[in-house]
């Protein structure tokens, strides 16, 4: 099932199911018990949000050996973790914004993994229980102050570098999809979810023996190799086979 988040006018935003591109409103707890009704609103009359409105958006950095490579940097012994701020989220469609203080503003195509039920010290075999779903995610990153800074949260956490959705699929299969990043319809990125040094069950066991994760929660599950600036007018689409595209306007 294809669940989406919307909003009509200025009311309270809504979860949604989606079905051949129409909207049936999902009334209840989308993490518990709800019921869904008839798809039947055409999703080209509603505003669409990102498809959930986490707590906390987990990120492990370096998850990819040729990415790691790219920047000079070893592959971690245990996942790399950190975090961007959800004032940092955009829809699909909405534009990333350059800001001034950076001249090398990149995008990060990733997984996302989105956990449904409340998760500590959650083991690796265990982890699937707690993932309500997937959905695509572009992790967009200021390379020189995350350089330059040493701690990423400044790099990471500008408002409109956390891009995210359309939707989330509960059905999903991660455990071997491609990902890809084009740039004007250039390919940058390519590379399947079977590459990542830690697998998302590991990611999650070991992200839950820090925090609790609550449902809503996201994971960006790292990049492939391929990462490069955005400028000015640029169009970035992250897609993931099976999953669907994710697609943002770059502007100052």
């Amino acid at each position: 099932m294809k669940i989406v988040r919307y909003q009509v006018n200025e009311d309270e935003p809504k979860y949604g199911w989606m079905l051949d591109d129409k909207i049936g409103e999902i009334q209840g707890n989308l993490f518990g018990e709800y019921r869904r009704r008839e798809a039947k609103i055409p999703a080209a009359e509603l505003n669409m949000l990102a498809p959930c409105a986490p707590s906390k958006i987990l990120c492990v950095g370096r998850n990819y050996v040729e990415h790691a490579k790219e920047l000079g940097n070893e592959v971690p012994k245990v996942p790399l973790v950190f975090l961007k701020p959800p004032s940092s989220i955009i829809a699909n469609g909405e534009y990333i914004i350059l800001p001034p203080q950076s001249s090398q503003v990149e995008h990060e195509a990733e997984l996302v993994v989105v956990i449904g039920r409340r998760a500590k010290n959650v083991t690796t075999d265990t982890a699937k229980e707690f993932i309500f779903g997937y959905t695509i995610g572009n992790d967009v990153t200021a390379r020189d102050l995350q350089k330059t800074d040493g701690q990423w949260t400044r790099a990471k956490g500008f408002d409109t570098f956390c891009s995210f959705g359309p939707w989330i699929d509960t059905e999903f299969d991660a455990s071997d999809a491609v990902v890809t990043c084009r740039v004007n319809g250039q390919m940058r990125q390519m590379a399947s979810t079977r590459d990542m040094v830690f697998n998302v069950g590991t990611m999650i066991a070991y992200i839950s023996s820090v925090m609790t994760l609550e449902p809503g929660d996201i994971i960006f599950t790292g990049t492939p190799a391929g990462v490069g600036e955005l400028k000015n007018g640029d169009v970035v689409d992250v897609e993931i086979e099976g999953l669907g595209k994710l697609s943002n306007p770059v502007k100052v």
